[in-house]
């Protein structure tokens, strides 16, 4: 045996022993003397100091390692959470880290990263954050797939809704997500920890959605499922005003959601559901209706009211005076509300004795107060019509007397037709004026070639029918026909001077006056020299024909030397027949004689 194995030996035999049924490095470390190790007056074998490596290995963490561990919270400090991690030194982490479970306490169990193995100090840094990002997508996923409730942090306010913090990762909270009543202050809900469901999850994107809503209406499905079963058509409830829109209200009945039209709040008309409700009011409904599924229900507000119509004066008749507010301008009338509920109708045509029918809106306006008087009234029907014209004299009671056939006056022109003019003489007095009626000279084609709407005219009344309430009128009557003194002025035959004014199919026109335009035939412009007059031409003409009755005149320039030449043929004709009767004469005197002297000589 060699010096050295002998020395060996004698070591082993004088080093302390190592108990190997000591488990716990820690209690192995307590105590063991490192100065007697140190100084080499313990030395340790070899195999002792492997079985010591090999406990440390198997209870404590590998602070070198980068894996995810689970601690424990041992103290918590104003900044800090102090983690034990089963390691040499305990580690620290941010109570930041935290924000999303303010609940934190010691004895929690929480996954940590080691971020920086020792401070200056000693410490371990460690990182829940971190910890939790590594875990965080294999933990969503499985919440997904599972239907695991999740709880989250609400960091801010984003576009369409919040930021939820879950196991780490950024989620998306939709606001229609939150809760099943709309939601009016966002910002109420950052700062607090609710519980979630993951409804969606984008890998591509690393996108997260998530939805407490979904949490509630597993709980709302159940009551909603009782109370549906429960409903009938009549049954009153009562529920919580959800929302206002403006066509109706919603109403939350414990888990189910009703809506009232805004026909169906009130007996009086109203412009928005504002005006009677507001949120989060609680109120009486009745239910009128609901399909067969009953998901959608039908509220009434008014309906647990009587009817305003049942309530109306019994005494009230037609004829009498009503008093009340506009409430509705149509074109064709006006609502009136004579008591709150009970509507009557003024039509536009019993808003004025006039024929000539325009918008109510001419009349009034709505908030004015009105009086009216009942035209008919339907108490089963619940309707009413109006009338403010009745409230003063029908202004044909005494038309004979006011407009007698053949008086003159001024109206207003109110309207065109093809035919003729209305001409209102005053309010509820229209008379028409045929188109024919209105010159004695000028061709119209259209009454708006010789008048415009509101343009004052003077009138003759030329007839007048009480009974059918019409009156006919005419414009030219003012003044005498000027075609009486026309027809000696432009007498056929008579010759007066004109220019050629248009050149027209056939012929020419020329004006003598404002009234007289004559046509001139083609023919009839051909000048002594044989050429033709052209427009702008001045020569004299003769009237060759003059219709009163249709205003036609026909004038022509060529009868002018063509009758000079018929009056030389015809003075020639005269000579020579004058010439041929005288020679004839003499000869007949000259036979006559000798006719004589032989009837003479024969006698004899």
């Amino acid at each position: 045996m060699s010096e050295e194995t002998k020395n060996t030996e004698v070591q082993e035999k004088e080093a302390p022993a190592v108990s190997t049924k000591q488990a716990n490095p820690e209690q192995f470390l307590k105590e063991f003397n490192w100065h007697n190790y140190e100084e080499g007056i313990d030395p340790i074998a070899d195999s002792k100091l492997e079985e010591f490596e090999k406990l440390v290995e198997e209870n404590f963490v590998d602070t070198l390692d980068d894996e995810v561990v689970e601690g424990t919270v041992i103290n918590i400090t104003d900044r800090d959470a102090i983690i034990d991690i089963n390691a040499k030194s305990e580690g620290v982490i941010s109570l930041n880290e935290f924000r999303y479970n303010p609940n934190l306490a010691v004895g929690d169990k929480v996954e940590v990263l080691i971020d920086v193995r020792e401070d200056a100090t000693g410490q371990l840094i460690l990182s829940h954050r971190k910890a939790r990002v590594i875990k965080a997508w294999d933990r969503v996923n499985a919440a997904h797939d599972t239907g695991e409730i999740v709880n989250g942090f609400v960091k801010c306010r984003t576009k369409g809704g919040m930021i939820v913090d879950v196991f780490g990762i950024e989620a998306f909270l939709p606001g229609s997500q939150i809760d099943v009543k709309p939601i009016r202050d966002y910002d109420a809900y950052v700062g607090k920890t609710m519980e979630f469901k993951v409804v969606k999850i984008n890998h591509e994107f690393k996108n997260v959605v998530v939805s407490h809503k979904a949490l509630i209406e597993a709980d709302i499905e159940e009551q909603k499922k009782e109370i549906i079963g429960q409903l009938e058509k009549g049954q009153v409830l009562e529920g919580v005003v959800k929302n206002v829109t403006s066509y109706g209200v919603f109403v939350d009945l414990g888990g189910v959601d009703g809506l009232i039209h805004i026909t169906d709040l009130s007996w009086s008309r109203i412009n928005h559901p504002n005006e009677i409700v507001e949120l989060d009011q609680k109120l009486n409904v009745v239910i009128l209706d609901f399909d067969e599924d009953k998901t959608r229900i039908q509220l009434g507000l008014k309906q647990l009211k009587p009817h305003p119509w049942e309530a109306l004066d019994k005494e009230l008749k037609v004829g009498d005076k009503v008093k009340g507010k506009v409430v509705v301008i149509a074109d064709y009338g006006a609502f009136i509300e004579v008591e709150e509920g009970v509507e009557g109708l003024i039509h536009v045509s019993e808003m004025s004795w006039s024929t000539h029918l325009r918008s109510a809106q001419d009349f009034v306006k709505v908030g004015d107060e009105v009086e009216a008087v009942v035209l008919t009234l339907d108490r089963e029907e619940r309707k009413m019509s109006l009338g403010i014209k009745q409230l003063t004299p029908d202004p044909w009671t005494d038309i004979t007397s006011k407009y007698p056939v053949g008086s003159k006056h001024t109206g207003i022109v109110r309207n065109f037709t093809n035919f003729g003019v209305f001409v209102e003489l005053e309010e509820g007095i229209d008379g028409l004026i045929y188109i024919s009626d209105l010159s004695w000279t000028k061709k119209i084609k259209h009454p708006s070639d010789f008048t415009n709407v509101g343009d004052t005219l003077e009138v003759v009344v030329l007839e007048l029918d009480v009974e059918g309430r019409k009156l006919s009128l005419g414009h030219k009557q003012i003044e005498d026909n000027p075609w009486d003194k026309y027809e000696t002025e432009f007498a056929v035959g008579t010759k007066h001077t004109a220019k050629i004014g248009d050149m027209v199919d056939k012929g020419a026109t020329i004006d003598f006056n404002e009234d007289i335009v004559a046509f001139v035939p083609a023919r009839h412009l051909e000048k002594e020299d044989g050429s033709k007059l052209k427009k702008g031409d001045e020569a004299e003409f003769q009237i060759i024909e003059f219709n009163k009755e249709f205003k036609r005149v026909v004038a022509s320039h060529t009868a002018l030397f063509k009758e000079e030449e018929a009056k030389i043929v015809k003075q020639a004709a005269k000579k020579a027949a004058a010439s041929s009767a005288e020679k004839t004469t003499l000869g007949d005197i000259d036979a006559l004689a000798d006719l004589k002297a032989k009837l003479e000589k024969g006698e004899k």
